[in-house]
């Protein structure tokens, strides 16, 4: 027996009335559908104002479909009951800046029904799983950016949600904390929640997501897993080790001679993010000292 989608959505419409003289409209997503399957991380990735944000929002229950329908585990997205089992990290959350770390959570946790000894356990675990134990206590204007979406991702799954939507959860954030935000998704991930993500960065989304849809202009244009949206059908790629250069020589008349097209050769690279990302972090274990986010 499958297993009831996470989340689906089918032939999604949002339109936008602009306001005037002339009643104009402007199509914000156009015929959408997707599927999201339970356990796993969804990428929903395009440019600004591709129509990402639009359809979380029809998601969650704050715009209503011109046309079309979702559902989270089986519900309407439409009923407020169907949001029960969600968390939610908008792309700018407000936080209250006069409030500790602790007191956020304790506010938010309230928010979803949590009280006393199960609160307390609740707001522990949470600082423990994001990195803050250690500024718990302190304001959160004082947080960097990486620190206050840790808390906004604390905050996102204190009632124990089983799907969590991401809207730019890494925006403005600098590699270090966005490797700490990426690493907490792949734990969601191992406890078994659903995540949805919203992205323009792809090298993020490539890291951490199973499928992934390519939406523009309210449109998507492709949808699948990882491996077949990125497989380039027509060629194939050797990965050798130690090779001399007359052995390349040999493999490269031999193409020739089948009709095979060399088209690059070279050594591997590794980005300029994973290349400061490994030298900080040894820079910081050498001296003893954490990286600060």
């Amino acid at each position: 027996m499958a297993m009831e989608p996470a989340v689906s959505i089918e032939h999604l419409t949002r339109v936008f009335r602009v306001p005037g003289l002339r009643r104009r409209e402007f199509t914000a997503v156009s015929d959408l559908s997707l599927e999201v399957p339970p356990g796993g991380v969804y990428g929903l990735i395009g440019p600004n104002g591709s129509g990402k944000s639009t359809t979380m929002k029809v998601l969650l229950g704050l715009l209503r479909a011109t046309e079309g329908k979702c559902a989270i585990f089986g519900r309407d997205s439409a009923r407020v009951d169907s949001r029960e089992e969600v968390g939610y990290l908008p792309e700018n959350p407000y936080f209250y800046k006069h409030l500790t770390g602790r007191e956020t959570l304790a506010f938010y946790g309230r928010l979803c029904g949590l009280r006393g000894r199960e609160l307390e356990s609740r707001i522990g675990e949470m600082l423990a799983l994001v990195d803050l134990e250690e500024a718990a206590d302190r304001r959160l204007g004082g947080y960097s950016k990486g620190m206050l979406q840790r808390i906004g991702l604390a905050q996102a799954i204190i009632h124990r949600p089983r799907l969590v939507v991401l809207d730019e959860p890494t925006a403005g954030v600098d590699p270090l904390g966005s490797r700490q935000i990426r690493d907490l998704i792949l734990a969601l991930k191992q406890r078994g929640i659903t995540v949805i993500l919203s992205s323009h960065l792809l090298e993020q989304v490539q890291e951490v997501c199973d499928r992934i849809g390519i939406i523009f202009r309210g449109k998507m244009l492709r949808e699948g897993s990882l491996a077949e949206i990125t497989e380039v059908d027509h060629r194939t790629e050797l990965v050798l080790e130690g090779a001399t250069p007359d052995f390349l020589e040999e493999v490269r008349a031999l193409a020739s001679a089948r009709g095979v097209s060399w088209i690059s050769s070279g050594h591997p690279r590794t980005t300029l993010e994973t290349l400061f990302l490994e030298v900080t972090s040894a820079a910081a274990q050498e001296s003893g000292k954490g990286v600060g986010s």
